[in-house]
């Protein structure tokens, strides 16, 4: 599942990491280039807790494969000719591909590590990889052969599908095996709403970064496209870290309690980026990558918690609304940056950090499910 996940969620990093030679091969702006992530962004938010509402109710575990496929021909596509209407509808068909992955992958990660933060760990750090690997992948197919390479970026999407057809079938053996039953117990829609509102400020302050971090950097540093292709691999690679001590820290200290730090320490990371002379902007950018890391899985096994009559709506939202919605602000940034610079453009982004640390304020932990959840391929009782 970690690996399957390393596959579909290149192709969320990919739409970033192409957006700077967008701007140089087609000469979009900022505010074009910006669109099309937030093409990707705004099919994946709206679409996600949809899927995560029909895997409640039915048992898609076909879904995984056939996302992972529809995620990768949509990125690999949008290289190909040079109508900005098409490389928009390219994204979209990508957003959606990853909207239907992720919540019953969420799911099935849940059933594998037992509700364990660790477990929960391993899988969200497949994800991180696979965002780390994105900006290097592109790099390599597109500043070797222009976008009209791009189909070549559909690779890992065929190795995805045939690990996600694989976890699959030994999760679905191992739950025919006897797996218990679907854990019970009473939604907390107000704690997970607020939990939700904090992940909205991280999700803007994310795709805002991966947007623009490369090109501020390249500005900043003069190192050209490398120097902004490393920033985005630090602030992707980081976060590979920070989630697998993410869950470990939350095993001794709480979850609650750490993704409230985690909150903390990126409102300094984020405010050190702006005014970071030269190469040290990418000590920074490490730092808000951990603090935008860190919390990550354990957001996503609290929602579930919080929701336990709703683990696939609770993974859609967490996974992709919460997530995706990040994109609806780039534009607007895009056209701040157009109409100042990426400076000015930045700055915003330390505030919202703040605003969800509010949001996490009195948040409390939720009981711990009873049961596991059954893997793909169980029947499942309709929510009540």
């Amino acid at each position: 599942m970690s690996l399957g996940h390393a596959c579909v969620d290149v192709y969320q990093g990919a739409v970033a990491a192409l957006v700077p030679f967008f701007v140089t091969e087609r000469a979009y702006t900022y505010a074009a280039a910006s669109a099309i992530v937030l093409a990707a962004s705004l099919l994946s938010s709206v679409v996600q807790p949809l899927f995560g509402a029909l895997t409640d109710r039915w048992a898609m575990p076909w879904l995984l494969p056939v996302s992972a496929l529809t995620a990768g021909v949509g990125v690999a596509a949008s290289g190909v000719g040079g109508s900005y209407a098409l490389t928009l509808a390219a994204v979209g068909v990508s957003g959606i591909g990853v909207a239907a992955y992720h919540p019953e992958a969420a799911r099935a990660a849940r059933a594998a590590a037992g509700g364990g933060n660790s477990g929960m760990g391993w899988f969200a750090l497949g994800g991180n990889v696979g965002f780390a690997l994105a900006p290097l992948l592109v790099a390599a197919v597109v500043a070797t052969g222009g976008l009209r390479a791009s189909p070549l970026l559909v690779v890992p999407a065929v190795a995805g599908a045939v690990l996600c057809a694989a976890a699959t079938r030994a999760t679905r053996a191992r739950a025919e095996a006897g797996r218990g039953p679907e854990a019970v117990g009473r939604d907390d829609w107000g704690s997970f709403l607020r939990l939700s509102g904090a992940l909205v400020c991280r999700s803007v302050v994310f795709v805002g970064l991966s947007v623009f971090v490369p090109l501020y950097v390249r500005e900043r540093t003069g190192g050209g496209d490398v120097a902004g292709t490393v920033a985005l691999c630090v602030l992707y690679a980081g976060g590979a870290v920070g989630t697998l001590v993410g869950g470990r820290l939350a095993d001794r200290y709480g979850r609650v309690a750490v993704v409230r730090w985690s909150y903390s320490l990126t409102v300094l990371a984020v405010a050190g980026v702006v005014p970071a002379p030269g190469w040290a902007v990418h000590l920074f950018v490490a730092l808000t990558s951990a603090g935008l890391y860190v919390p990550f899985s354990l957001h996503v096994t609290l929602g579930q918690d919080f929701l336990p009559r709703r683990v696939g709506t609770a993974s859609g939202v967490t996974l992709g609304l919460t997530v995706s919605v990040g994109g609806l602000a780039a534009p607007a940034l895009g056209a701040l940056a157009d109409a100042t610079s990426l400076r000015v453009a930045l700055v915003p982004l330390v505030a919202l950090p703040a605003l969800g640390r509010l949001l996490l304020c009195g948040l409390r932990e939720p009981a711990p499910p009873g049961e596991p959840v059954p893997a793909p391929g169980v029947p499942r009782t309709a929510s009540k």
